[in-house]
């Protein structure tokens, strides 16, 4: 008895400190914070302007009142200070009272309506061309702003520069932020400060970040990828054109390269402390509406998963969700960041164009080397080994590509492989053309690898000419660490045709869902059943001979599939459920 009391004394000891545990961590202050700015959106476009009218979408007061009625919880309002006649470039660097009267007005409005606002320093063209001599303005105005603002509640966030880049590099930028934290701490010694990273406040100079001691601070990132996507004939981007119809099909595919690239930075934020917020995100209106509310509609519901908080790029504007013309909402992408829930991903049928095989040679693959890079490759294991004694100073100093693949133009393909290294370290990979100018017609896609195997994806829409002999290529570069690669894979995605006309007979499958046997019925002008996981991945394939076939998929694991009946000129996909 005695030790039956002292195990249930343990038991219920441990129990508790768990739940104390999790007490603690679901009141913490940095779950607190990202918990209350939740669901927000940029207010892009007019303050971030030369002047608020310039760029064609003025600021107006109801603009917050909608946003708070729609579900928003906080805003984001991005603000140049440089102009003239909004500060003084000289000592003592002013900025006018007028001006930070006007931002007062615009944050008072957000306050009335409940919603938070995060107010940053947008657009410093002159700080990030010449750091070292605009510093001194740089913190004179963050010492202004912060004494100005200091008597207003913590619903007020500050964020200190936007996507830092040119000269004020990773490590400068280290440096000035320490410096304007200091700043702002003499008079708001618990406000919120938002970091973005330097090198355009995207996901890959995370690592290159050194934290102050600091308990709060957000991290705070930006998100487009894939740009060809998000940007296609954005007029600001060079050779966006071509991208035009670029779509996302919303494949496990497609989300696996989101989860790929954001693995370095939720581990960075658990390992720091540090909250997470994705400051910017959104796609631009010429991209197809279909695809911007999947792309929305996945991105915002897998960060509010990974319990970040969240700014959609941006309210009235190219990205916008409202019209100011018509004073109407964009239904399909109030729905994607508000309202949808997550959806399964498009399971698509494949053609495998190229599987990689290291059993007898290097199958094709070479090692390129530039700049004073030296490696070498070789196998072992049926794994392709690259060993790097000199990284060279740029990514495309190692190169390890394999050519002759053939990509056709309007084709939708994807990019996998398993690859480890020696050590932490970063690469990108990407397919393009193999002969000068040496142009990518992928996305590049960044990729933290790690001492253990791990599977990287990437989707993308060949929207270059047909080329029948691009390549596939992994930067290495700016590292000795080597990497071991297996398991390539370039694969063709199909459309997936699903308008067919109505035949006299009506097809039946059933039992859904299913057990073991899989019965189909009236299934004649079809030739042939396929069978995918959710990775796209057949599991079975057979002739269809009669109008009534059976399949067991009782080996299957539980789950979601898809069922395609393929007749030639027509195909029919039906979702089933494994259980």
């Amino acid at each position: 008895m005695k030790y039956i009391m002292k195990f249930l004394f343990s038991t219920i000891l441990c129990s508790l400190l768990i739940s104390l545990q999790t007490f603690s961590q679901s009141t913490s202050p940095q779950h607190d914070i990202l918990k209350r700015l939740g669901r927000g959106v940029n207010m892009g476009n007019s303050f971030e302007a030369p002047t608020e009218t310039a760029w064609g979408n003025p600021w107006k007061p109801e603009y917050f009142k909608l946003m708070a009625e729609q579900g928003f919880n906080h805003v984001r309002l991005p603000i140049r200070w440089e102009p003239a006649e909004r500060s003084m470039a000289t000592v003592p660097y002013t900025i006018t009272p007028a001006f930070l009267n006007r931002i007062k007005e615009v944050v008072d409005e957000a306050r009335k309506n409940k919603l938070h606002i995060i107010i940053n320093m947008h657009h410093h063209e002159a700080l990030y061309e010449t750091p070292d001599a605009q510093k001194e303005r740089f913190l004179s105005q963050w010492s202004q702003i912060a004494t100005f603002f200091k008597n207003y509640s913590d619903s007020l966030l500050f964020e200190v520069l936007n996507e830092p880049h040119g000269n004020l590099s990773a490590d400068k930028w280290n440096t000035f932020f320490k410096d304007a934290l200091t700043e702002i701490r003499k008079t708001n010694a618990t406000r919120w400060v938002l970091l973005g990273t330097a090198e355009y406040g995207g996901l890959g100079a995370v690592s290159k970040l050194q934290l102050p001691v600091d308990n709060r601070i957000i991290l705070s990132v930006h998100y487009y990828n894939p740009f060809p996507f998000t940007h296609q004939g954005a007029e600001w981007v060079e050779q966006s054109a071509p991208w035009l119809g670029t779509k996302w099909r919303d494949t496990q595919g497609e989300r696996d390269v989101v989860i790929n690239e954001f693995k370095e930075v939720l581990k960075f934020s658990v390992d720091n402390n540090i909250p997470l917020h994705v400051g910017e995100f959104g796609a631009y209106s010429t991209a197809d509406m279909e695809s911007r509310g999947k792309w929305t509609t996945f991105l915002a519901r897998w960060f509010e998963s990974q319990n970040l908080s969240w700014a959609y790029w941006e309210f009235s504007a190219g990205f916008g969700v409202y019209q100011p013309g018509s004073k109407l909402f964009i239904k399909p992408l109030i729905d994607a960041l508000l309202h949808n829930p997550m959806p399964d991903p498009l399971v698509l049928p494949v053609t495998t164009i190229y599987a990689s095989n290291f059993t007898a040679d290097l199958d094709g693959w070479a090692l390129g080397r530039q700049g004073g890079a030296d490696g070498s490759l070789s196998r072992q294991a049926g794994n392709l080994i690259v060993a790097i004694s000199n990284g060279g100073t740029e990514n495309w100093h190692v190169q390890l590509t394999r050519t002759g693949l053939p990509l056709t133009k309007d084709k939708t393909y994807r990019i996998s492989f398993d690859a480890s290294a020696t050590a932490n370290r970063t690469a990108t990979f990407y397919a393009g053309k193999a002969t000068d100018p040496w142009n990518a017609y992928s996305s590049y896609n960044g990729i933290s690898l790690i001492t253990t195997l791990q599977s990287y994806t990437a989707t993308f829409t060949m929207s270059s000419p047909t080329d029948l002999q691009s390549r596939l290529v992994i930067d290495l570069g700016k590292s000795t660490a080597g990497i071991t690669l297996t398991n390539v894979k370039l694969e063709e995605l199909k459309e997936v045709v699903t308008g067919i006309e109505e035949n006299e007979w009506q097809i039946s499958v059933y039992p859904n869902p299913v057990t073991s046997q899989l019965f189909l019925k009236n299934v004649q002008g079809y030739r042939q059943l396929f069978i995918y996981n959710v990775n796209g991945s057949i599991m079975d394939r057979q002739p269809i001979d009669e109008a009534e076939e059976s399949v067991d998929i009782s080996r299957y694991p539980n789950g979601i599939y898809m069922l395609q009946l393929d007749g030639g000129i027509q195909s029919k996909m039906i979702r089933l459920i494994k259980n």
